[in-house]
């Protein structure tokens, strides 16, 4: 249907999609005195601003297709099993939403900046679409991995973005270790399954990698012994692994990976992924069972369809205060990963996005009107083996220091106390007793 779509407006009538835009300014605030604040997403950014907005200003509503905050520091752990899934998501309705319906399981479809409406579609019924009307709109929708347009990564490459990303991969892992017990698996079978080829030597694929030694060197060694020496890990970047590290911690992560038995530092390009081998520039074609794609970001459809001025990325520009450039209104803004500071470039980390929810917070509440600015806090990342590396303003550490303080500061960064009490407990479980291998769809 497109035109003249029935929605029902909050106090109960019905009306056309073409009447909306006249009368939703006056069905905002419907008396309360209260502003209606729509977000869109529930990532760093997103979650950060709903967390830290003061609600007795704004109705607050929330559009997103996943109902839960992620904690992605530390989704690397839960591919095989040192943390479990559960343990690093938490419930958005948890943070107390003034009615049941200001939180939607769904996704923008479109945003009408003139008339401040959001076109949305239902994440559990597909053909299910409404409005949104709003005084005021978050864009904090992230972003997608960037394939390079790469042939066959869509197709047979793994992603690590999300949960259930993680959850295929846990899955595939276990499902190409028990392939290759089972007797009528070659030992070139073997070995290609347990080839996994990570592309991209950014903190993600790092820490990926990481994950992957301490599960073989502490379980495999226990529960797959005699498939131990077959186990190979291949991480291809054209570049420098942590190039936003400082060099010596840098230089430090290169010489323990690659001095790690079965373990591969590769500089070459992926010109092809395909389903039991990739193809490189250099003309190399390696064998593997699974290929774990982590380069670069890409903006999401939804934004690649708004009509408003972008970066040569496809991120949504905005200007200091996080306006969106081309929205005359002001009352629109986007942050985290889908959007850009015009001549303020910053990483897409969530350390950025985590700041810019809490100061739009801010903002949205007349605390500041100051523009926004950002000095890095510092980085961390997990080598494996209990080394990390930590890489503050005046502070750099690696090794088993910086392990310590890489759980600790992530303990502390969780967003509830009930993530600060069971990803600990995880951690003690791995500890005593090994991951847990059970395989399950």
């Amino acid at each position: 249907m497109t035109g003249n779509i029935m929605i029902k407006l909050k106090r109960g009538c019905l009306l056309s999609r073409p009447l909306v835009a006249k009368i939703c300014k006056k069905n905002v605030s419907s008396g309360t005195g209260r502003k209606r604040l729509v977000i869109l997403g529930t990532g760093w950014g997103s979650y950060s601003v709903l967390k830290t907005i003061d609600k007795s200003l704004y109705d607050v509503i929330v559009v997103s297709p996943r109902n839960h905050f992620l904690f992605t520091p530390l989704l690397c752990s839960t591919t095989v099993g040192t943390l479990e899934f559960r343990s690093i998501i938490e419930p958005v309705r948890n943070t107390g939403f003034r009615q049941t319906d200001h939180f939607h399981l769904s996704r923008a479809a479109g945003i009408d900046f003139t008339n401040q409406i959001v076109h949305v579609e239902s994440g559990l019924k597909h053909d299910s679409t409404y409005d949104l009307s709003y005084d005021k709109l978050v864009i904090g929708v992230g972003s997608l991995s960037n394939t390079f347009n790469t042939p066959g990564v869509t197709e047979h490459a793994f992603f690590l973005k999300e949960v259930g990303d993680a959850r295929r991969i846990r899955n595939r892992i276990l499902s190409n270790f028990e392939l290759a017990t089972q007797p009528n698996t070659s030992s070139d079978e073997s070995q290609r399954l347990l080839h996994i080829v990570i592309v991209g030597g950014g903190p993600t694929g790092v820490e990926f990698g990481a994950e992957v030694y301490d599960f073989v060197e502490q379980d495999v060694t226990r529960l797959y012994k005699a498939k131990k020496n077959d186990v190979r890990v291949t991480l291809v970047e054209s570049n420098q692994i942590l190039s936003s590290f400082d060099d010596k911690l840098r230089k430090y992560a290169e010489k323990k990976i690659e001095g790690r038995k079965g373990f591969t530092l590769k500089r070459d390009l992926v010109t092809g992924v395909f389903e039991d081998h990739v193809q490189l520039a250099s003309g190399e074609k390696m064998p593997c069972g699974m290929v774990v794609w982590s380069t670069g970001l890409a903006p999401r459809q939804f934004v690649r369809e708004l009509d408003i001025p972008k970066n040569d990325r496809g991120q949504i520009l905005t200007d200091r205060y996080l306006n969106i450039v081309g929205d005359a209104s002001g009352n629109s803004f986007a942050i985290g990963d889908c959007a850009d500071i015009k001549d303020y470039p910053l990483p897409c980390t969530a350390q950025v996005a985590e700041r810019q929810g809490k100061y739009l917070a801010k903002q949205l509440s007349g605390s500041t009107k100051e523009e926004f600015t950002f000095t890095s806090a510092g980085m961390l990342a997990y080598i494996g083996s209990y080394d990390g590396l930590t890489d503050l303003p005046k502070t750099k550490l690696q090794g088993f220091p910086s392990w310590f303080l890489w759980r600790s500061a992530y303990l502390t960064q969780l967003g509830s106390w009930r993530l600060r009490m069971q990803v600990p407990l995880d951690w003690t479980k791995t500890l005593l007793f090994g991951r847990d291998i059970s395989r399950f769809d």
